[in-house]
């Protein structure tokens, strides 16, 4: 699946995009000091391949056609609906939208929300998901507010949720959004 949008597409993240994605990290250690970020070819080439297990995508900016960075729907999950139930043929009911990322070129550019939206929207709309949740190490502040600022709810702090970037226990701030909610979040996110 491809989602494009006025100024990123979002492409099935695979192997050709390893290079794009190594020159996008590169150089620049401070600004991936709370999430797990490869630095060099090799790591993304095996970043790519752990990535296999969700559904991956490489950010590709239009304007340029460079690869800006990375984010995934992961963790989706399909609940055990009884036969006969509306829900029971649905492909998912909630999902994780994580491992994002970017350039700092990218940083506090229409890249990240637009990136959001798309999937957001592919994610409430075509698989009609009824929960999609966003964490985010709770000492990241940055990605915190962009979170907020999406929409989503903050639900609490998950204590030692995850392994951090720096190898310490994560405490990851959760966040979510409803499929109730999602009407009004895409009509404030689009202006429609």
């Amino acid at each position: 699946m491809i989602l494009e949008g006025a100024h990123i597409r979002l492409e099935p993240l695979e192997q050709r995009h390893a290079e794009g994605l190594a020159t996008a990290s590169a150089n620049d250690p401070e600004l991936y000091r709370w999430s797990a970020v490869p630095q060099t070819l090799e790591a993304v080439v095996r970043y790519i391949d752990t990535a296999q297990t969700s559904v991956p995508f490489a950010v590709i900016r239009l304007a340029d056609e460079k690869v800006i960075g990375s984010t995934r729907f992961w963790l989706l999950e399909k609940w055990a609906w009884p036969e006969g139930h509306p829900r029971h043929t649905k492909p998912y009911d909630a999902c994780e939208i994580g491992h994002t990322w970017y350039t700092r070129s990218a940083i506090r550019t229409a890249a990240n929300t637009e990136a959001k939206l798309l999937m957001l929207t592919h994610a409430f709309e075509t698989w009609e998901m009824l929960r999609v949740c966003l964490h985010t190490d709770a000492r990241n502040e940055r990605s915190r507010t962009a979170i907020a600022r999406l929409g989503a709810r903050f639900e609490g702090i998950l204590r030692a949720h995850r392994m951090a970037a720096d190898f310490t226990p994560r405490d990851s701030a959760r966040f979510s959004i409803l499929a109730a909610e999602w009407p009004h979040i895409k009509e404030r996110l689009t202006g429609c």
